[in-house]
C-alpha cells in the first residue's frame, strides 16, 4: 500500500501517525519494533534532541539504531541557538514530503508537545518584529535566570504554561513586541498545519514509569553524562545556553558548577524528569483531547504494541 494514503476531500493533508507520551515511556522502542515491521522514517518532535552533541541527557538514538532506523530532525543546530516550533514546523513540512516521496511511512514520535501541535494544528502567524527591539530584549532574557523569565512569562501571559527558559522567554518577547500575548497570537492569527495527526499515546502506571526513569537515569550517569556536559562546556558554550537548560543537563551544570553536591546528581535528575513527565501527560491529556487520540498501556511488549499500531494504522489509511 502507498504510505500517502489518508487523504479525504475535505482535507488533503495527509494522515499521519504520531507517537506520543511522557519520557522513559518506551516510545523510541516501539518506532523500532513498527520499522521492523515496515518502512519507518522517524520524524523526532523532542525540543531537545534537536541540539548537536546533546545525546546521553537526551536518550538520542544512537547511530547503530540510526542506521536501521533512518531519524529526521536530530542534530539540527548547536547549543545556544535556537529553535522554536515555528522553524522545527517549517523545516519538518519538507521532512515530511521527503519521506514520503521516498514511499516511506513517516511516523512523528516525540514528547514535547509544542512541536507536535505545531504540526497538527498549525502556529500563529507572526507579525514583524523589530530586529533591533529584538536583539535587545534578547540581550536582556539572557542574562536572566531562567525562574526569572518564567516569572515576567506568567505576568505578561496569563495563559503561560510553563516550560523551559527558551519558551519562557519567547513569551516576553512577542508580548513585548507585539503588544498581544503569545496565547493570543496562537488562538487568533493560527495558520493551518501541514498534516493530520492520528495520535497514539503510550502510558505507563506511575510507579512504572519512576523505575524507568530511575533506570534510565543510571544507565545516563553511567554512559558519560557528566562528561558530555564537562565537553560542552569547554568548547565555549555557556552554561545557561538554549539545551543545556533541559532537565539532566541544568543539574549536571550545577554539579560542575559546584552549586549541587555530586553525591545528589542522580536523584535531581530523576526528580526533575518525574516532574517534567507529569507535566507532559498533563499536556497531551488536555492538549488531545479535540483529536482522536488512542491510549496504549506500554507495560505490553514492543513488539506487541507495533503490530497493534500496524494493524490499525493500515484500516485507518483506507479509511
Amino acid at each position: 500500500m502507498s504510505w500517502s494514503a489518508g487523504l479525504d476531500a475535505a482535507d488533503t493533508r495527509h494522515l499521519t501517525p504520531v507517537l506520543v507520551g511522557p519520557t522513559a515511556v518506551g516510545k523510541t522502542a516501539v518506532a523500532v519494533a513498527l520499522a521492523a515491521l515496515a518502512p519507518v522514517t522517524v520524524l523526532s518532535a523532542d525540543a531537545r534532541q534537536v541540539y548537536r552533541g546533546l545525546d546521553i541527557g537526551t536518550a538520542k538514538p544512537d547511530r547503530a539504531l540510526r542506521a536501521r532506523v533512518p531519524h529526521v530532525g536530530l542534530d539540527v543546530v548547536d547549543p545556544g541557538e535556537r529553535y522554536s516550533a515555528g522553524r522545527f514546523a517549517r523545516e519538518a513540512a519538507g521532512w515530511l514530503a521527503e519521506i514520503r516521496a521516498a514511499a516511506r511511512l513517516p511516523l512523528v514520535v516525540g514528547g514535547t508537545g509544542f512541536y507536535v501541535r505545531a504540526l497538527a494544528d498549525g502556529l500563529f502567524r507572526e507579525p514583524p518584529l523589530d530586529p533591533a527591539r529584538r536583539e535587545r530584549l534578547r540581550d536582556w532574557t539572557e542574562r536572566m535566570r531562567a525562574p526569572d523569565i518564567a516569572r515576567w512569562a506568567g505576568r505578561l501571559d496569563a495563559r503561560f504554561q510553563a516550560g523551559g527558559r527558551q519558551r519562557a522567554a519567547r513569551a516576553v518577547e512577542v508580548a513585548l513586541l507585539t503588544g498581544q500575548a503569545l496565547s493570543w497570537w496562537q488562538r487568533e492569527a493560527r495558520e493551518t498545519g501541514v498534516m493530520r495527526p492520528w495520535y497514539i499515546h503510550l502510558t505507563l502506571p506511575r510507579e512504572a514509569l519512576r523505575r524507568r526513569i530511575a533506570e534510565r537515569v543510571d544507565g545516563m550517569l553511567a554512559g558519560g553524562l557528566v562528561e558530555e556536559v564537562r565537553g560542552v562546556l569547554a568548547r565555549g558554550v555557556p552554561s545557561g545556553a538554549a539545551g543545556l537548560d533541559g532537565v539532566g543537563y541544568r543539574e549536571t551544570v550545577a554539579v560542575l558548577e559546584e552549586r549541587l553536591p555530586a553525591a545528589q546528581l542522580r536523584e535531581a535528575i530523576a526528580a526533575a524528569t518525574r516532574s517534567y513527565a507529569k507535566r507532559q501527560e498533563t499536556w497531551f491529556r488536555n492538549q488531545l483531547r479535540d483529536a482522536p487520540v488512542w491510549t496504549l498501556d506500554a507495560t505490553e511488549e514492543p513488539a506487541v504494541l507495533a503490530r497493534l499500531i500496524l494493524e490499525r494504522w493500515r484500516s485507518a489509511a483506507l479509511s
